[in-house]
Parts: C-alpha cells; sequence; structure tokens
C-alpha cells in the first residue's frame, strides 16, 4: 500500500473564497432549470409520437426533479464548497438520455401494436431507476468520503480489485458474461452488470496515488537520448504490469473501447505527474505497435476496421449499425428532425452504444453539438479542480476522472459518426444501462468531494515567531492584580 500520501500544501494565488449561500443558490437554480428543459423535452417526445400526454410523463418529469433536488440538498450538506456546475451538468446529461430511452420506448411500443404484439416493458422507468440508485451512491460517497487522500492509503488494493474485475467476465463460461459477442457482463439472476465500469475508476486511484509516490524519479531518473528522456524500467515494473494485464484482459474479452480508454487516462496521468513530451511519444509508440498486433491476431478488430473505411460494403452484415447510424445523421442534419419526429429505433442498439446518433439526427448537428459542449464544460471542471487542489493525489485523481469523460465520449461519438472505428463503449449518463449509470455516478461522487477539497477556505495561519535575538521590542500594559513576590 502507498502508506505515505503527498503532504505538500500550496494555496493557488487566486484562492477567492465564494460564500456557501452563494453556491447553494447557484446549483439549486440550475438543476431545477435542467430538469424543467427535460421536463419539456419528455412533452415534445410524447406530443411528436401519441399527439397526447401519457401518465409516464407525470412519473418522469416531477419524480426526475424531486430526485435532484434531494441529490442537492445532501451534496450542500456534506461538501458545501463543491462545485455548483457538476450536479446540474449531470442531471441534464442523464435526463436527455431518459428523454431519448423513453421516445425509443414509444417507438417499439407503436412496432408492437402495428404487429399485433404486446408492447415490451419500458426501459426510461428502469433507467430512472438505476438513476435514483446512482444518486443514492453519489450522497452515500459524499458523506462517507470526508478526505480523498485516505484512498491513496488503500491504493494496490484497489488496483489489485480493478484487475481482478476486468478479468472476472474473460474467466467465466460463456453463458454467463457474454452479450452481442463481448464477454464484459456478469450475470446474477435477472440482474447483469459489468464489472469493468468500476474497474476503471479503481485504476486510476492506483496509477494517481503510484505517480505521486515515484513522481521525482520518473522526473529526474532515466537515460538521455537525443532530446528525449527515456525513463527507467524498474521505475515503471508496476505500472507496465497493471496496464498491460488490464489492456490484455480487455482485448480478449473483445472490448477495445476499455482497452483504448485505459491507455489513453493513463497516458495523460504520466503526462500531467511529469510535464515530459517523452512519454507521450513512447506511449503513441506503443498504441500504435499494439493496434497493428491486434488488427493481425483478432479477426474482430480487423472486421471493426474494414467497417470503418467502408461500413456500406457489408451493409447487411457488420456494416449495417454503422451505416443506419450515418443515414440518421444525414436525416437530421443541421437542426434535426424534431424530438419524436425521427427513425432513431432504425438503429441497433439505439439506446445504448448509438444513443448519440438518435439525439443528432432528431436534434441535428446543433443539438449534439451542445451536448458535446456539455461534456467539454464537465471535463474542463473537472480539471479546473485538479489545478486547484491543494496535493498532488488530488490533482491527479481529478486530472484523470476528467480525462476519462472527454476521452470516452469522444470514443464513442467517434464510432457513432464512423470518425474511428466503432468500440462498443456507452455514452456517459446517455446511454442505458445500469452498470454505467452507477460507475459514473460514483465518479462524479468523487469530482464533488475533490472539488470541496479544492476550494474551501485555508484556515487562517499564526505568523510564527522571530528569533529572540531579532525580535522586535515591545510596550507591553502590566497584568492587573497584585504582583508576583
Amino acid at each position: 500500500m502507498v502508506e505515505n500520501a503527498p503532504a505538500e500544501v500550496t494555496a493557488p494565488a487566486d484562492h477567492t473564497v465564494v460564500p456557501v449561500r452563494r453556491l447553494r443558490v447557484t446549483e439549486l437554480l440550475l438543476v431545477i432549470l435542467a430538469c424543467t428543459v427535460v421536463t419539456l423535452a419528455l412533452v415534445l417526445v410524447e406530443v411528436g409520437q401519441n399527439q397526447q400526454l401519457s401518465a409516464q410523463v407525470l412519473l418522469l418529469g416531477p419524480g426526475y426533479l424531486a430526485l435532484f433536488v434531494l441529490a442537492h440538498l445532501v451534496v450542500r450538506a456534506t461538501a458545501p464548497f463543491a462545485d455548483p456546475l457538476l450536479l446540474p451538468l449531470v442531471a441534464l446529461l442523464n435526463g436527455l438520455g431518459l428523454v431519448m430511452i423513453h421516445r425509443l420506448d414509444l417507438a417499439a411500443a407503436a412496432t408492437a401494436a402495428a404487429a399485433g404484439s404486446p408492447a415490451p416493458s419500458a426501459d426510461a422507468v428502469r433507467q430512472l431507476a438505476w438513476t435514483a440508485a446512482g444518486v443514492v451512491l453519489l450522497a452515500l460517497l459524499c458523506w462517507r468520503l470526508r478526505d480523498h487522500r485516505v484512498l491513496a492509503r488503500y491504493a494496490y488494493t484497489l488496483g489489485l480489485a480493478g484487475l481482478a474485475l476486468l478479468a472476472l467476465p474473460g474467466l467465466l463460461p460463456a453463458r454467463l458474461s457474454e452479450i452481442n459477442g463481448a464477454k464484459l457482463w456478469l450475470r446474477l439472476g435477472p440482474f447483469s452488470i459489468q464489472p469493468g465500469e468500476f474497474a476503471k475508476i479503481f485504476v486510476i486511484v492506483f496509477v494517481a496515488a503510484f505517480l505521486v509516490s515515484k513522481r521525482e524519479l520518473f522526473r529526474t531518473a532515466g537515460r538521455t537520448v537525443g532530446p528525449v528522456v527515456l525513463p527507467r524500467l524498474r521505475d515503471l515494473a508496476p505500472l507496465l504490469v497493471a496496464w498491460g494485464l488490464a489492456v490484455g484482459v480487455l482485448t480478449l474479452e473483445r472490448e477495445l473501447g476499455a482497452s483504448m480508454l485505459i491507455f489513453g487516462v493513463v497516458l495523460v496521468m504520466i503526462y500531467v505527474a511529469t510535464s515530459r513530451i517523452s512519454w507521450v511519444l513512447i506511449g503513441l509508440l506503443c498504441f500504435a505497435a499494439s493496434s497493428v498486433a491486434a488488427y493481425e491476431l483478432f479477426d474482430h478488430v480487423r472486421t471493426r476496421f474494414e467497417v470503418w473505411l467502408d461500413p456500406t460494403a457489408e451493409y447487411t452484415g457488420s456494416g449495417y449499425q454503422v451505416s443506419q447510424s450515418l443515414f440518421g445523421l444525414g436525416t437530421g442534419g443541421t437542426f434535426g428532425t424534431g424530438l419524436g419526429q425521427g427513425r432513431p429505433d432504425l438503429v441497433p442498439l439505439a439506446n445504448a452504444d448509438f444513443i448519440g446518433s438518435g439525439i443528432g439526427e432528431e436534434l441535428g448537428l446543433v443539438g449534439i453539438s451542445a451536448v458535446l459542449l456539455v461534456y467539454a464544460l464537465l471535463a474542463a471542471r473537472a480539471f479546473r479542480t485538479a489545478l486547484r487542489l491543494r496535493d498532488g493525489f488530488g490533482t491527479l485523481l481529478a486530472a484523470g476522472l476528467g480525462t476519462t469523460i472527454g476521452l470516452q465520449v469522444f470514443i464513442v461519438i467517434g464510432g457513432v459518426t464512423n470518425l474511428i472505428p466503432e468500440t462498443g463503449l456507452t455514452t456517459p449518463f446517455l446511454s442505458y444501462g445500469g452498470s454505467s449509470l452507477l460507475a459514473n455516478y460514483l465518479l462524479v461522487g468523487l469530482l464533488l468531494r475533490l472539488s470541496h477539497h479544492a476550494y474551501v477556505p485555508l484556515a487562517p495561519q499564526r505568523r510564527p515567531l522571530a528569533p529572540l535575538d531579532r525580535a522586535a521590542t515591545q510596550v507591553v500594559a502590566r497584568p492587573s492584580g497584585p504582583s508576583p513576590r
């Protein structure tokens, strides 16, 4: 375990104190605004699909508002100086995902009615239940985790737990772990969870603590080859072993997106810790070599690469999903077809991996750009928290969490738009799924706790007394009462 977490404490020059009351009011108003936007979007979906409002809107809209108002109260009670933008941004993203899932539920019900079949169960209601569970997890984390530096003491334990969670689905039989060709799941009766969603957070905690404990070695030790300083292999051994096992397990489980995500996050955290461009160059070379090897060794990697080059070449087969996504985005154009007016249900897994395609079709380029800006703002607030934190472990942890959000969105939307090969990752807070929601709410809970420590006012420090031989002469009043004999 890393017993000695970094103790350096430096206050930023612009460490201004914002009144708690202002933070509380700002967050509450933004939460109400986000939930209002979500409710109006639900109404537009109902009107566009059914030309009337159903009872589900009365459950989803007010229930969603009440849930996040309670979350606001808990966050302000346990972390009063936390960033007031984090929770409203999450409420907006999660709510837009709920709207699109409800819209796909209505389309599935209409299709079933036309075929004379009973309507399938509504995913939006289950998504709201998972959202409630995620908010409870966030509240518990804010309440119980008073100091984020405690996590550094259990860094190696969390790292081993993360690797175990990554490897567990691959060790289980396919009937217990495989869905859509990827062995990523753990089925527990009627429920299924994706352990890798939680594993990435554990790995980030381990990497942050490890880099802080070895920061000076990474900065000073190494061999100079031209303009590049190469690190020593013995300093890198634990990190390389953890990274290699994580990427190897995920590749064998046919999950390329998570492999790319963990690799990118670790590389960014190493650069933040060392400020050495040589690490970036080494990482990019390793990524290029591993990509070529994966293309030659694994059929599913080769298939996704060929689909990326020409999705319509296998339109009725492996390229169908990406092709339908591109057709939907093209139909949406600049301003979209309008909520409830498109056909996002024609895209396979439209409520999970390709939910961005449905948003782009019905809200257009303007709408999907606005969603991406919300994600960018969420990641930027995480990096702002990292800059203001006064300990090395917290800085690296916040930077790693912010990088996770930004890089995962890039990988997912890049696959939806065919900018990069499709990977199978879910869009944070938007996609349907309990594991993804719970893990992302855990991530946001950590960011809230980190931002509270970043913005909490520093305790006033007494000026140290000068040595006696340099102390100034002072005139003091005689103490009252009888003089001592």
